[in-house]
């Protein structure tokens, strides 16, 4: 089934089972998607500011150039999910079960990702700025064109990630165990370093 320039808006779908629908330029803003079916969906510019999609099945779903600012995805199940070129400002992805979850060129300002796991991931262009990633996994994870900047990394990991490709404003260092095999540039680490008034001499 497929939706072409669609309002929802408001509307509630929840428990729906959507699953392989395309979703095309629709407005899904303060739409109810709570534990709809919606594995191997297609979302493609659509806009949803504040859409729930709490505790629905997203499984090989892909969103592409979707504004989705606000939204929660509170405890949905997002396994090999796709982000492309999205704006998931101040979303809500906590609690979130996910296995090979992508994102590129994104934006999770201000979003909520407490514990979320992005083990072994490529990221690329996705900023974090002022995100709450206290407790996520970055181990082993590679930063390309990405922003950390006054994000909240409390007891993030990040052993073995490469973050030559992010830009770390603001981030503490002060547990190096967390850190421990990371690689940043050395430009990274005189900007860390001039951030505890050392300099190299």
């Amino acid at each position: 089934m497929r939706f072409v320039d669609c309002d929802f808006g408001g509307v509630d779908l929840s428990e729906l089972d959507l699953a392989g629908c395309v979703f095309d330029q629709c407005l899904v803003r303060q739409t109810k998607l709570n534990a709809a079916k919606l594995e191997a969906s297609r979302w493609t510019g659509c806009r949803g500011a504040f859409a729930g999609f709490g505790g629905a099945s997203l499984t090989d779903a892909a969103f592409r150039s979707c504004d989705l600012n606000n939204a929660s995805f509170h405890g949905a199940l997002m396994s090999s999910a796709r982000f492309s070129s999205c704006k998931l400002t101040g979303c809500d992805l906590s609690e979130v079960r996910t296995l090979g979850t992508i994102f590129e060129e994104t934006l999770l300002v201000a979003a909520k990702l407490p514990s979320f796991s992005f083990r072994k991931m490529v990221l690329d262009r996705v900023d974090f700025s002022q995100a709450d990633l206290h407790k996520a996994d970055f181990r082993h994870a590679v930063f390309k064109g990405c922003s950390l900047h006054e994000a909240d990394t409390a007891d993030a990991r990040f052993e073995g990630a490469d973050l030559r490709g992010a830009a770390l404003g603001g981030l503490q260092l002060l547990d190096t165990a967390r850190f421990r095999g990371a690689t940043i540039s050395r430009g990274q680490a005189d900007a860390l370093l001039a951030a505890f008034g050392l300099k190299i001499g």
